[in-house]
């Protein structure tokens, strides 16, 4: 279930493996037989790893073992926020990013954008970036001048939300993936493969929740459910993990 039916690369199955462990770190010879489960070759899986670490992805310190490291470990920290779903009481105020820079090229622009997303801003309009203040927004420093970050106080704010997120679109999918984990037994190694797609998707999916305060969502949103629902069938998932790497050691 990898959005959508996408299929995993060597790098992206050692980077989902680690992107999934606390501490993010795991031995190659559990990385190499995980790539196995998707028909990659452990010579195939070893060059993928040395390229991550030519990447400043991955480190090692000789002992066998592989660490996530730069842009990797910080899309980590912003993976487990959006698992956790916390968020802060809202008070009215959205948090208004304005870009003050003109003429950028579009290399320029498409950077900005990669800088504001993962604050969870979303793009009204070129240039301008809002979201509730019921998260905390800090610009990336890379930014530098090209951009001033202030408070606004919206005066239809469900008008915003709705030209702003595609939250049917959003809880739709999130729908399917909670069918997804209803009817996948994460309790053999046979779910080994497909459970690690499915995690992946969920994952990936937590990311582009908005987090958005309750009074500005609509009724039966299921982003606490998703994610109660996954964090039970992930520990049963991690069990049978751990059990088939120990079998195979």
């Amino acid at each position: 279930m990898q959005e959508r039916n996408k299929p995993f690369t060597a790098r992206s199955v050692l980077a989902s493996a680690l992107l999934g462990e606390d501490p993010p770190e795991l031995p190659v010879a559990q990385l190499v037989r995980l790539t196995g489960l998707f028909g990659i070759s452990a010579n195939g899986a070893r060059v993928a790893l040395s390229r991550m670490v030519a990447a400043g992805e991955v480190t090692t310190d000789g002992s066998g073992s592989y660490r996530l490291a730069g842009h990797l470990r910080e899309r980590q920290a912003r993976q487990s926020a959006s698992r956790s779903g916390e968020t802060a009481p809202y008070s009215g105020q959205w948090w208004l990013a304005v870009v003050t820079t003109t003429g950028s090229v579009a290399d320029v622009r498409a950077a900005r954008r990669r800088a504001l997303g993962p604050a969870r801003l979303a793009e009204l309009r070129e240039g301008v970036w809002m979201r509730p203040d019921n998260v905390a927004v800090h610009l990336a420093d890379d930014l530098g001048s090209d951009a001033e970050l202030m408070v606004a106080r919206p005066e239809d704010p469900h008008r915003l939300v709705a030209a702003l997120w595609d939250l049917c679109g959003w809880a739709d999918r999130a729908v399917e993936l909670l069918e997804g984990l209803a009817g996948l037994s994460p309790d053999s190694p046979a779910a080994l493969a497909p459970g690690f797609e499915l995690s992946a998707a969920v994952l990936r999916h937590l990311q582009a929740d908005p987090l958005l305060p309750d009074e500005l969502l609509p009724p039966r949103w299921p982003g606490t459910r998703l994610r109660n629902d996954y964090d039970r069938w992930d520990a049963r998932y991690r069990a049978t993990l751990r059990e088939w790497s120990r079998a195979g050691s």
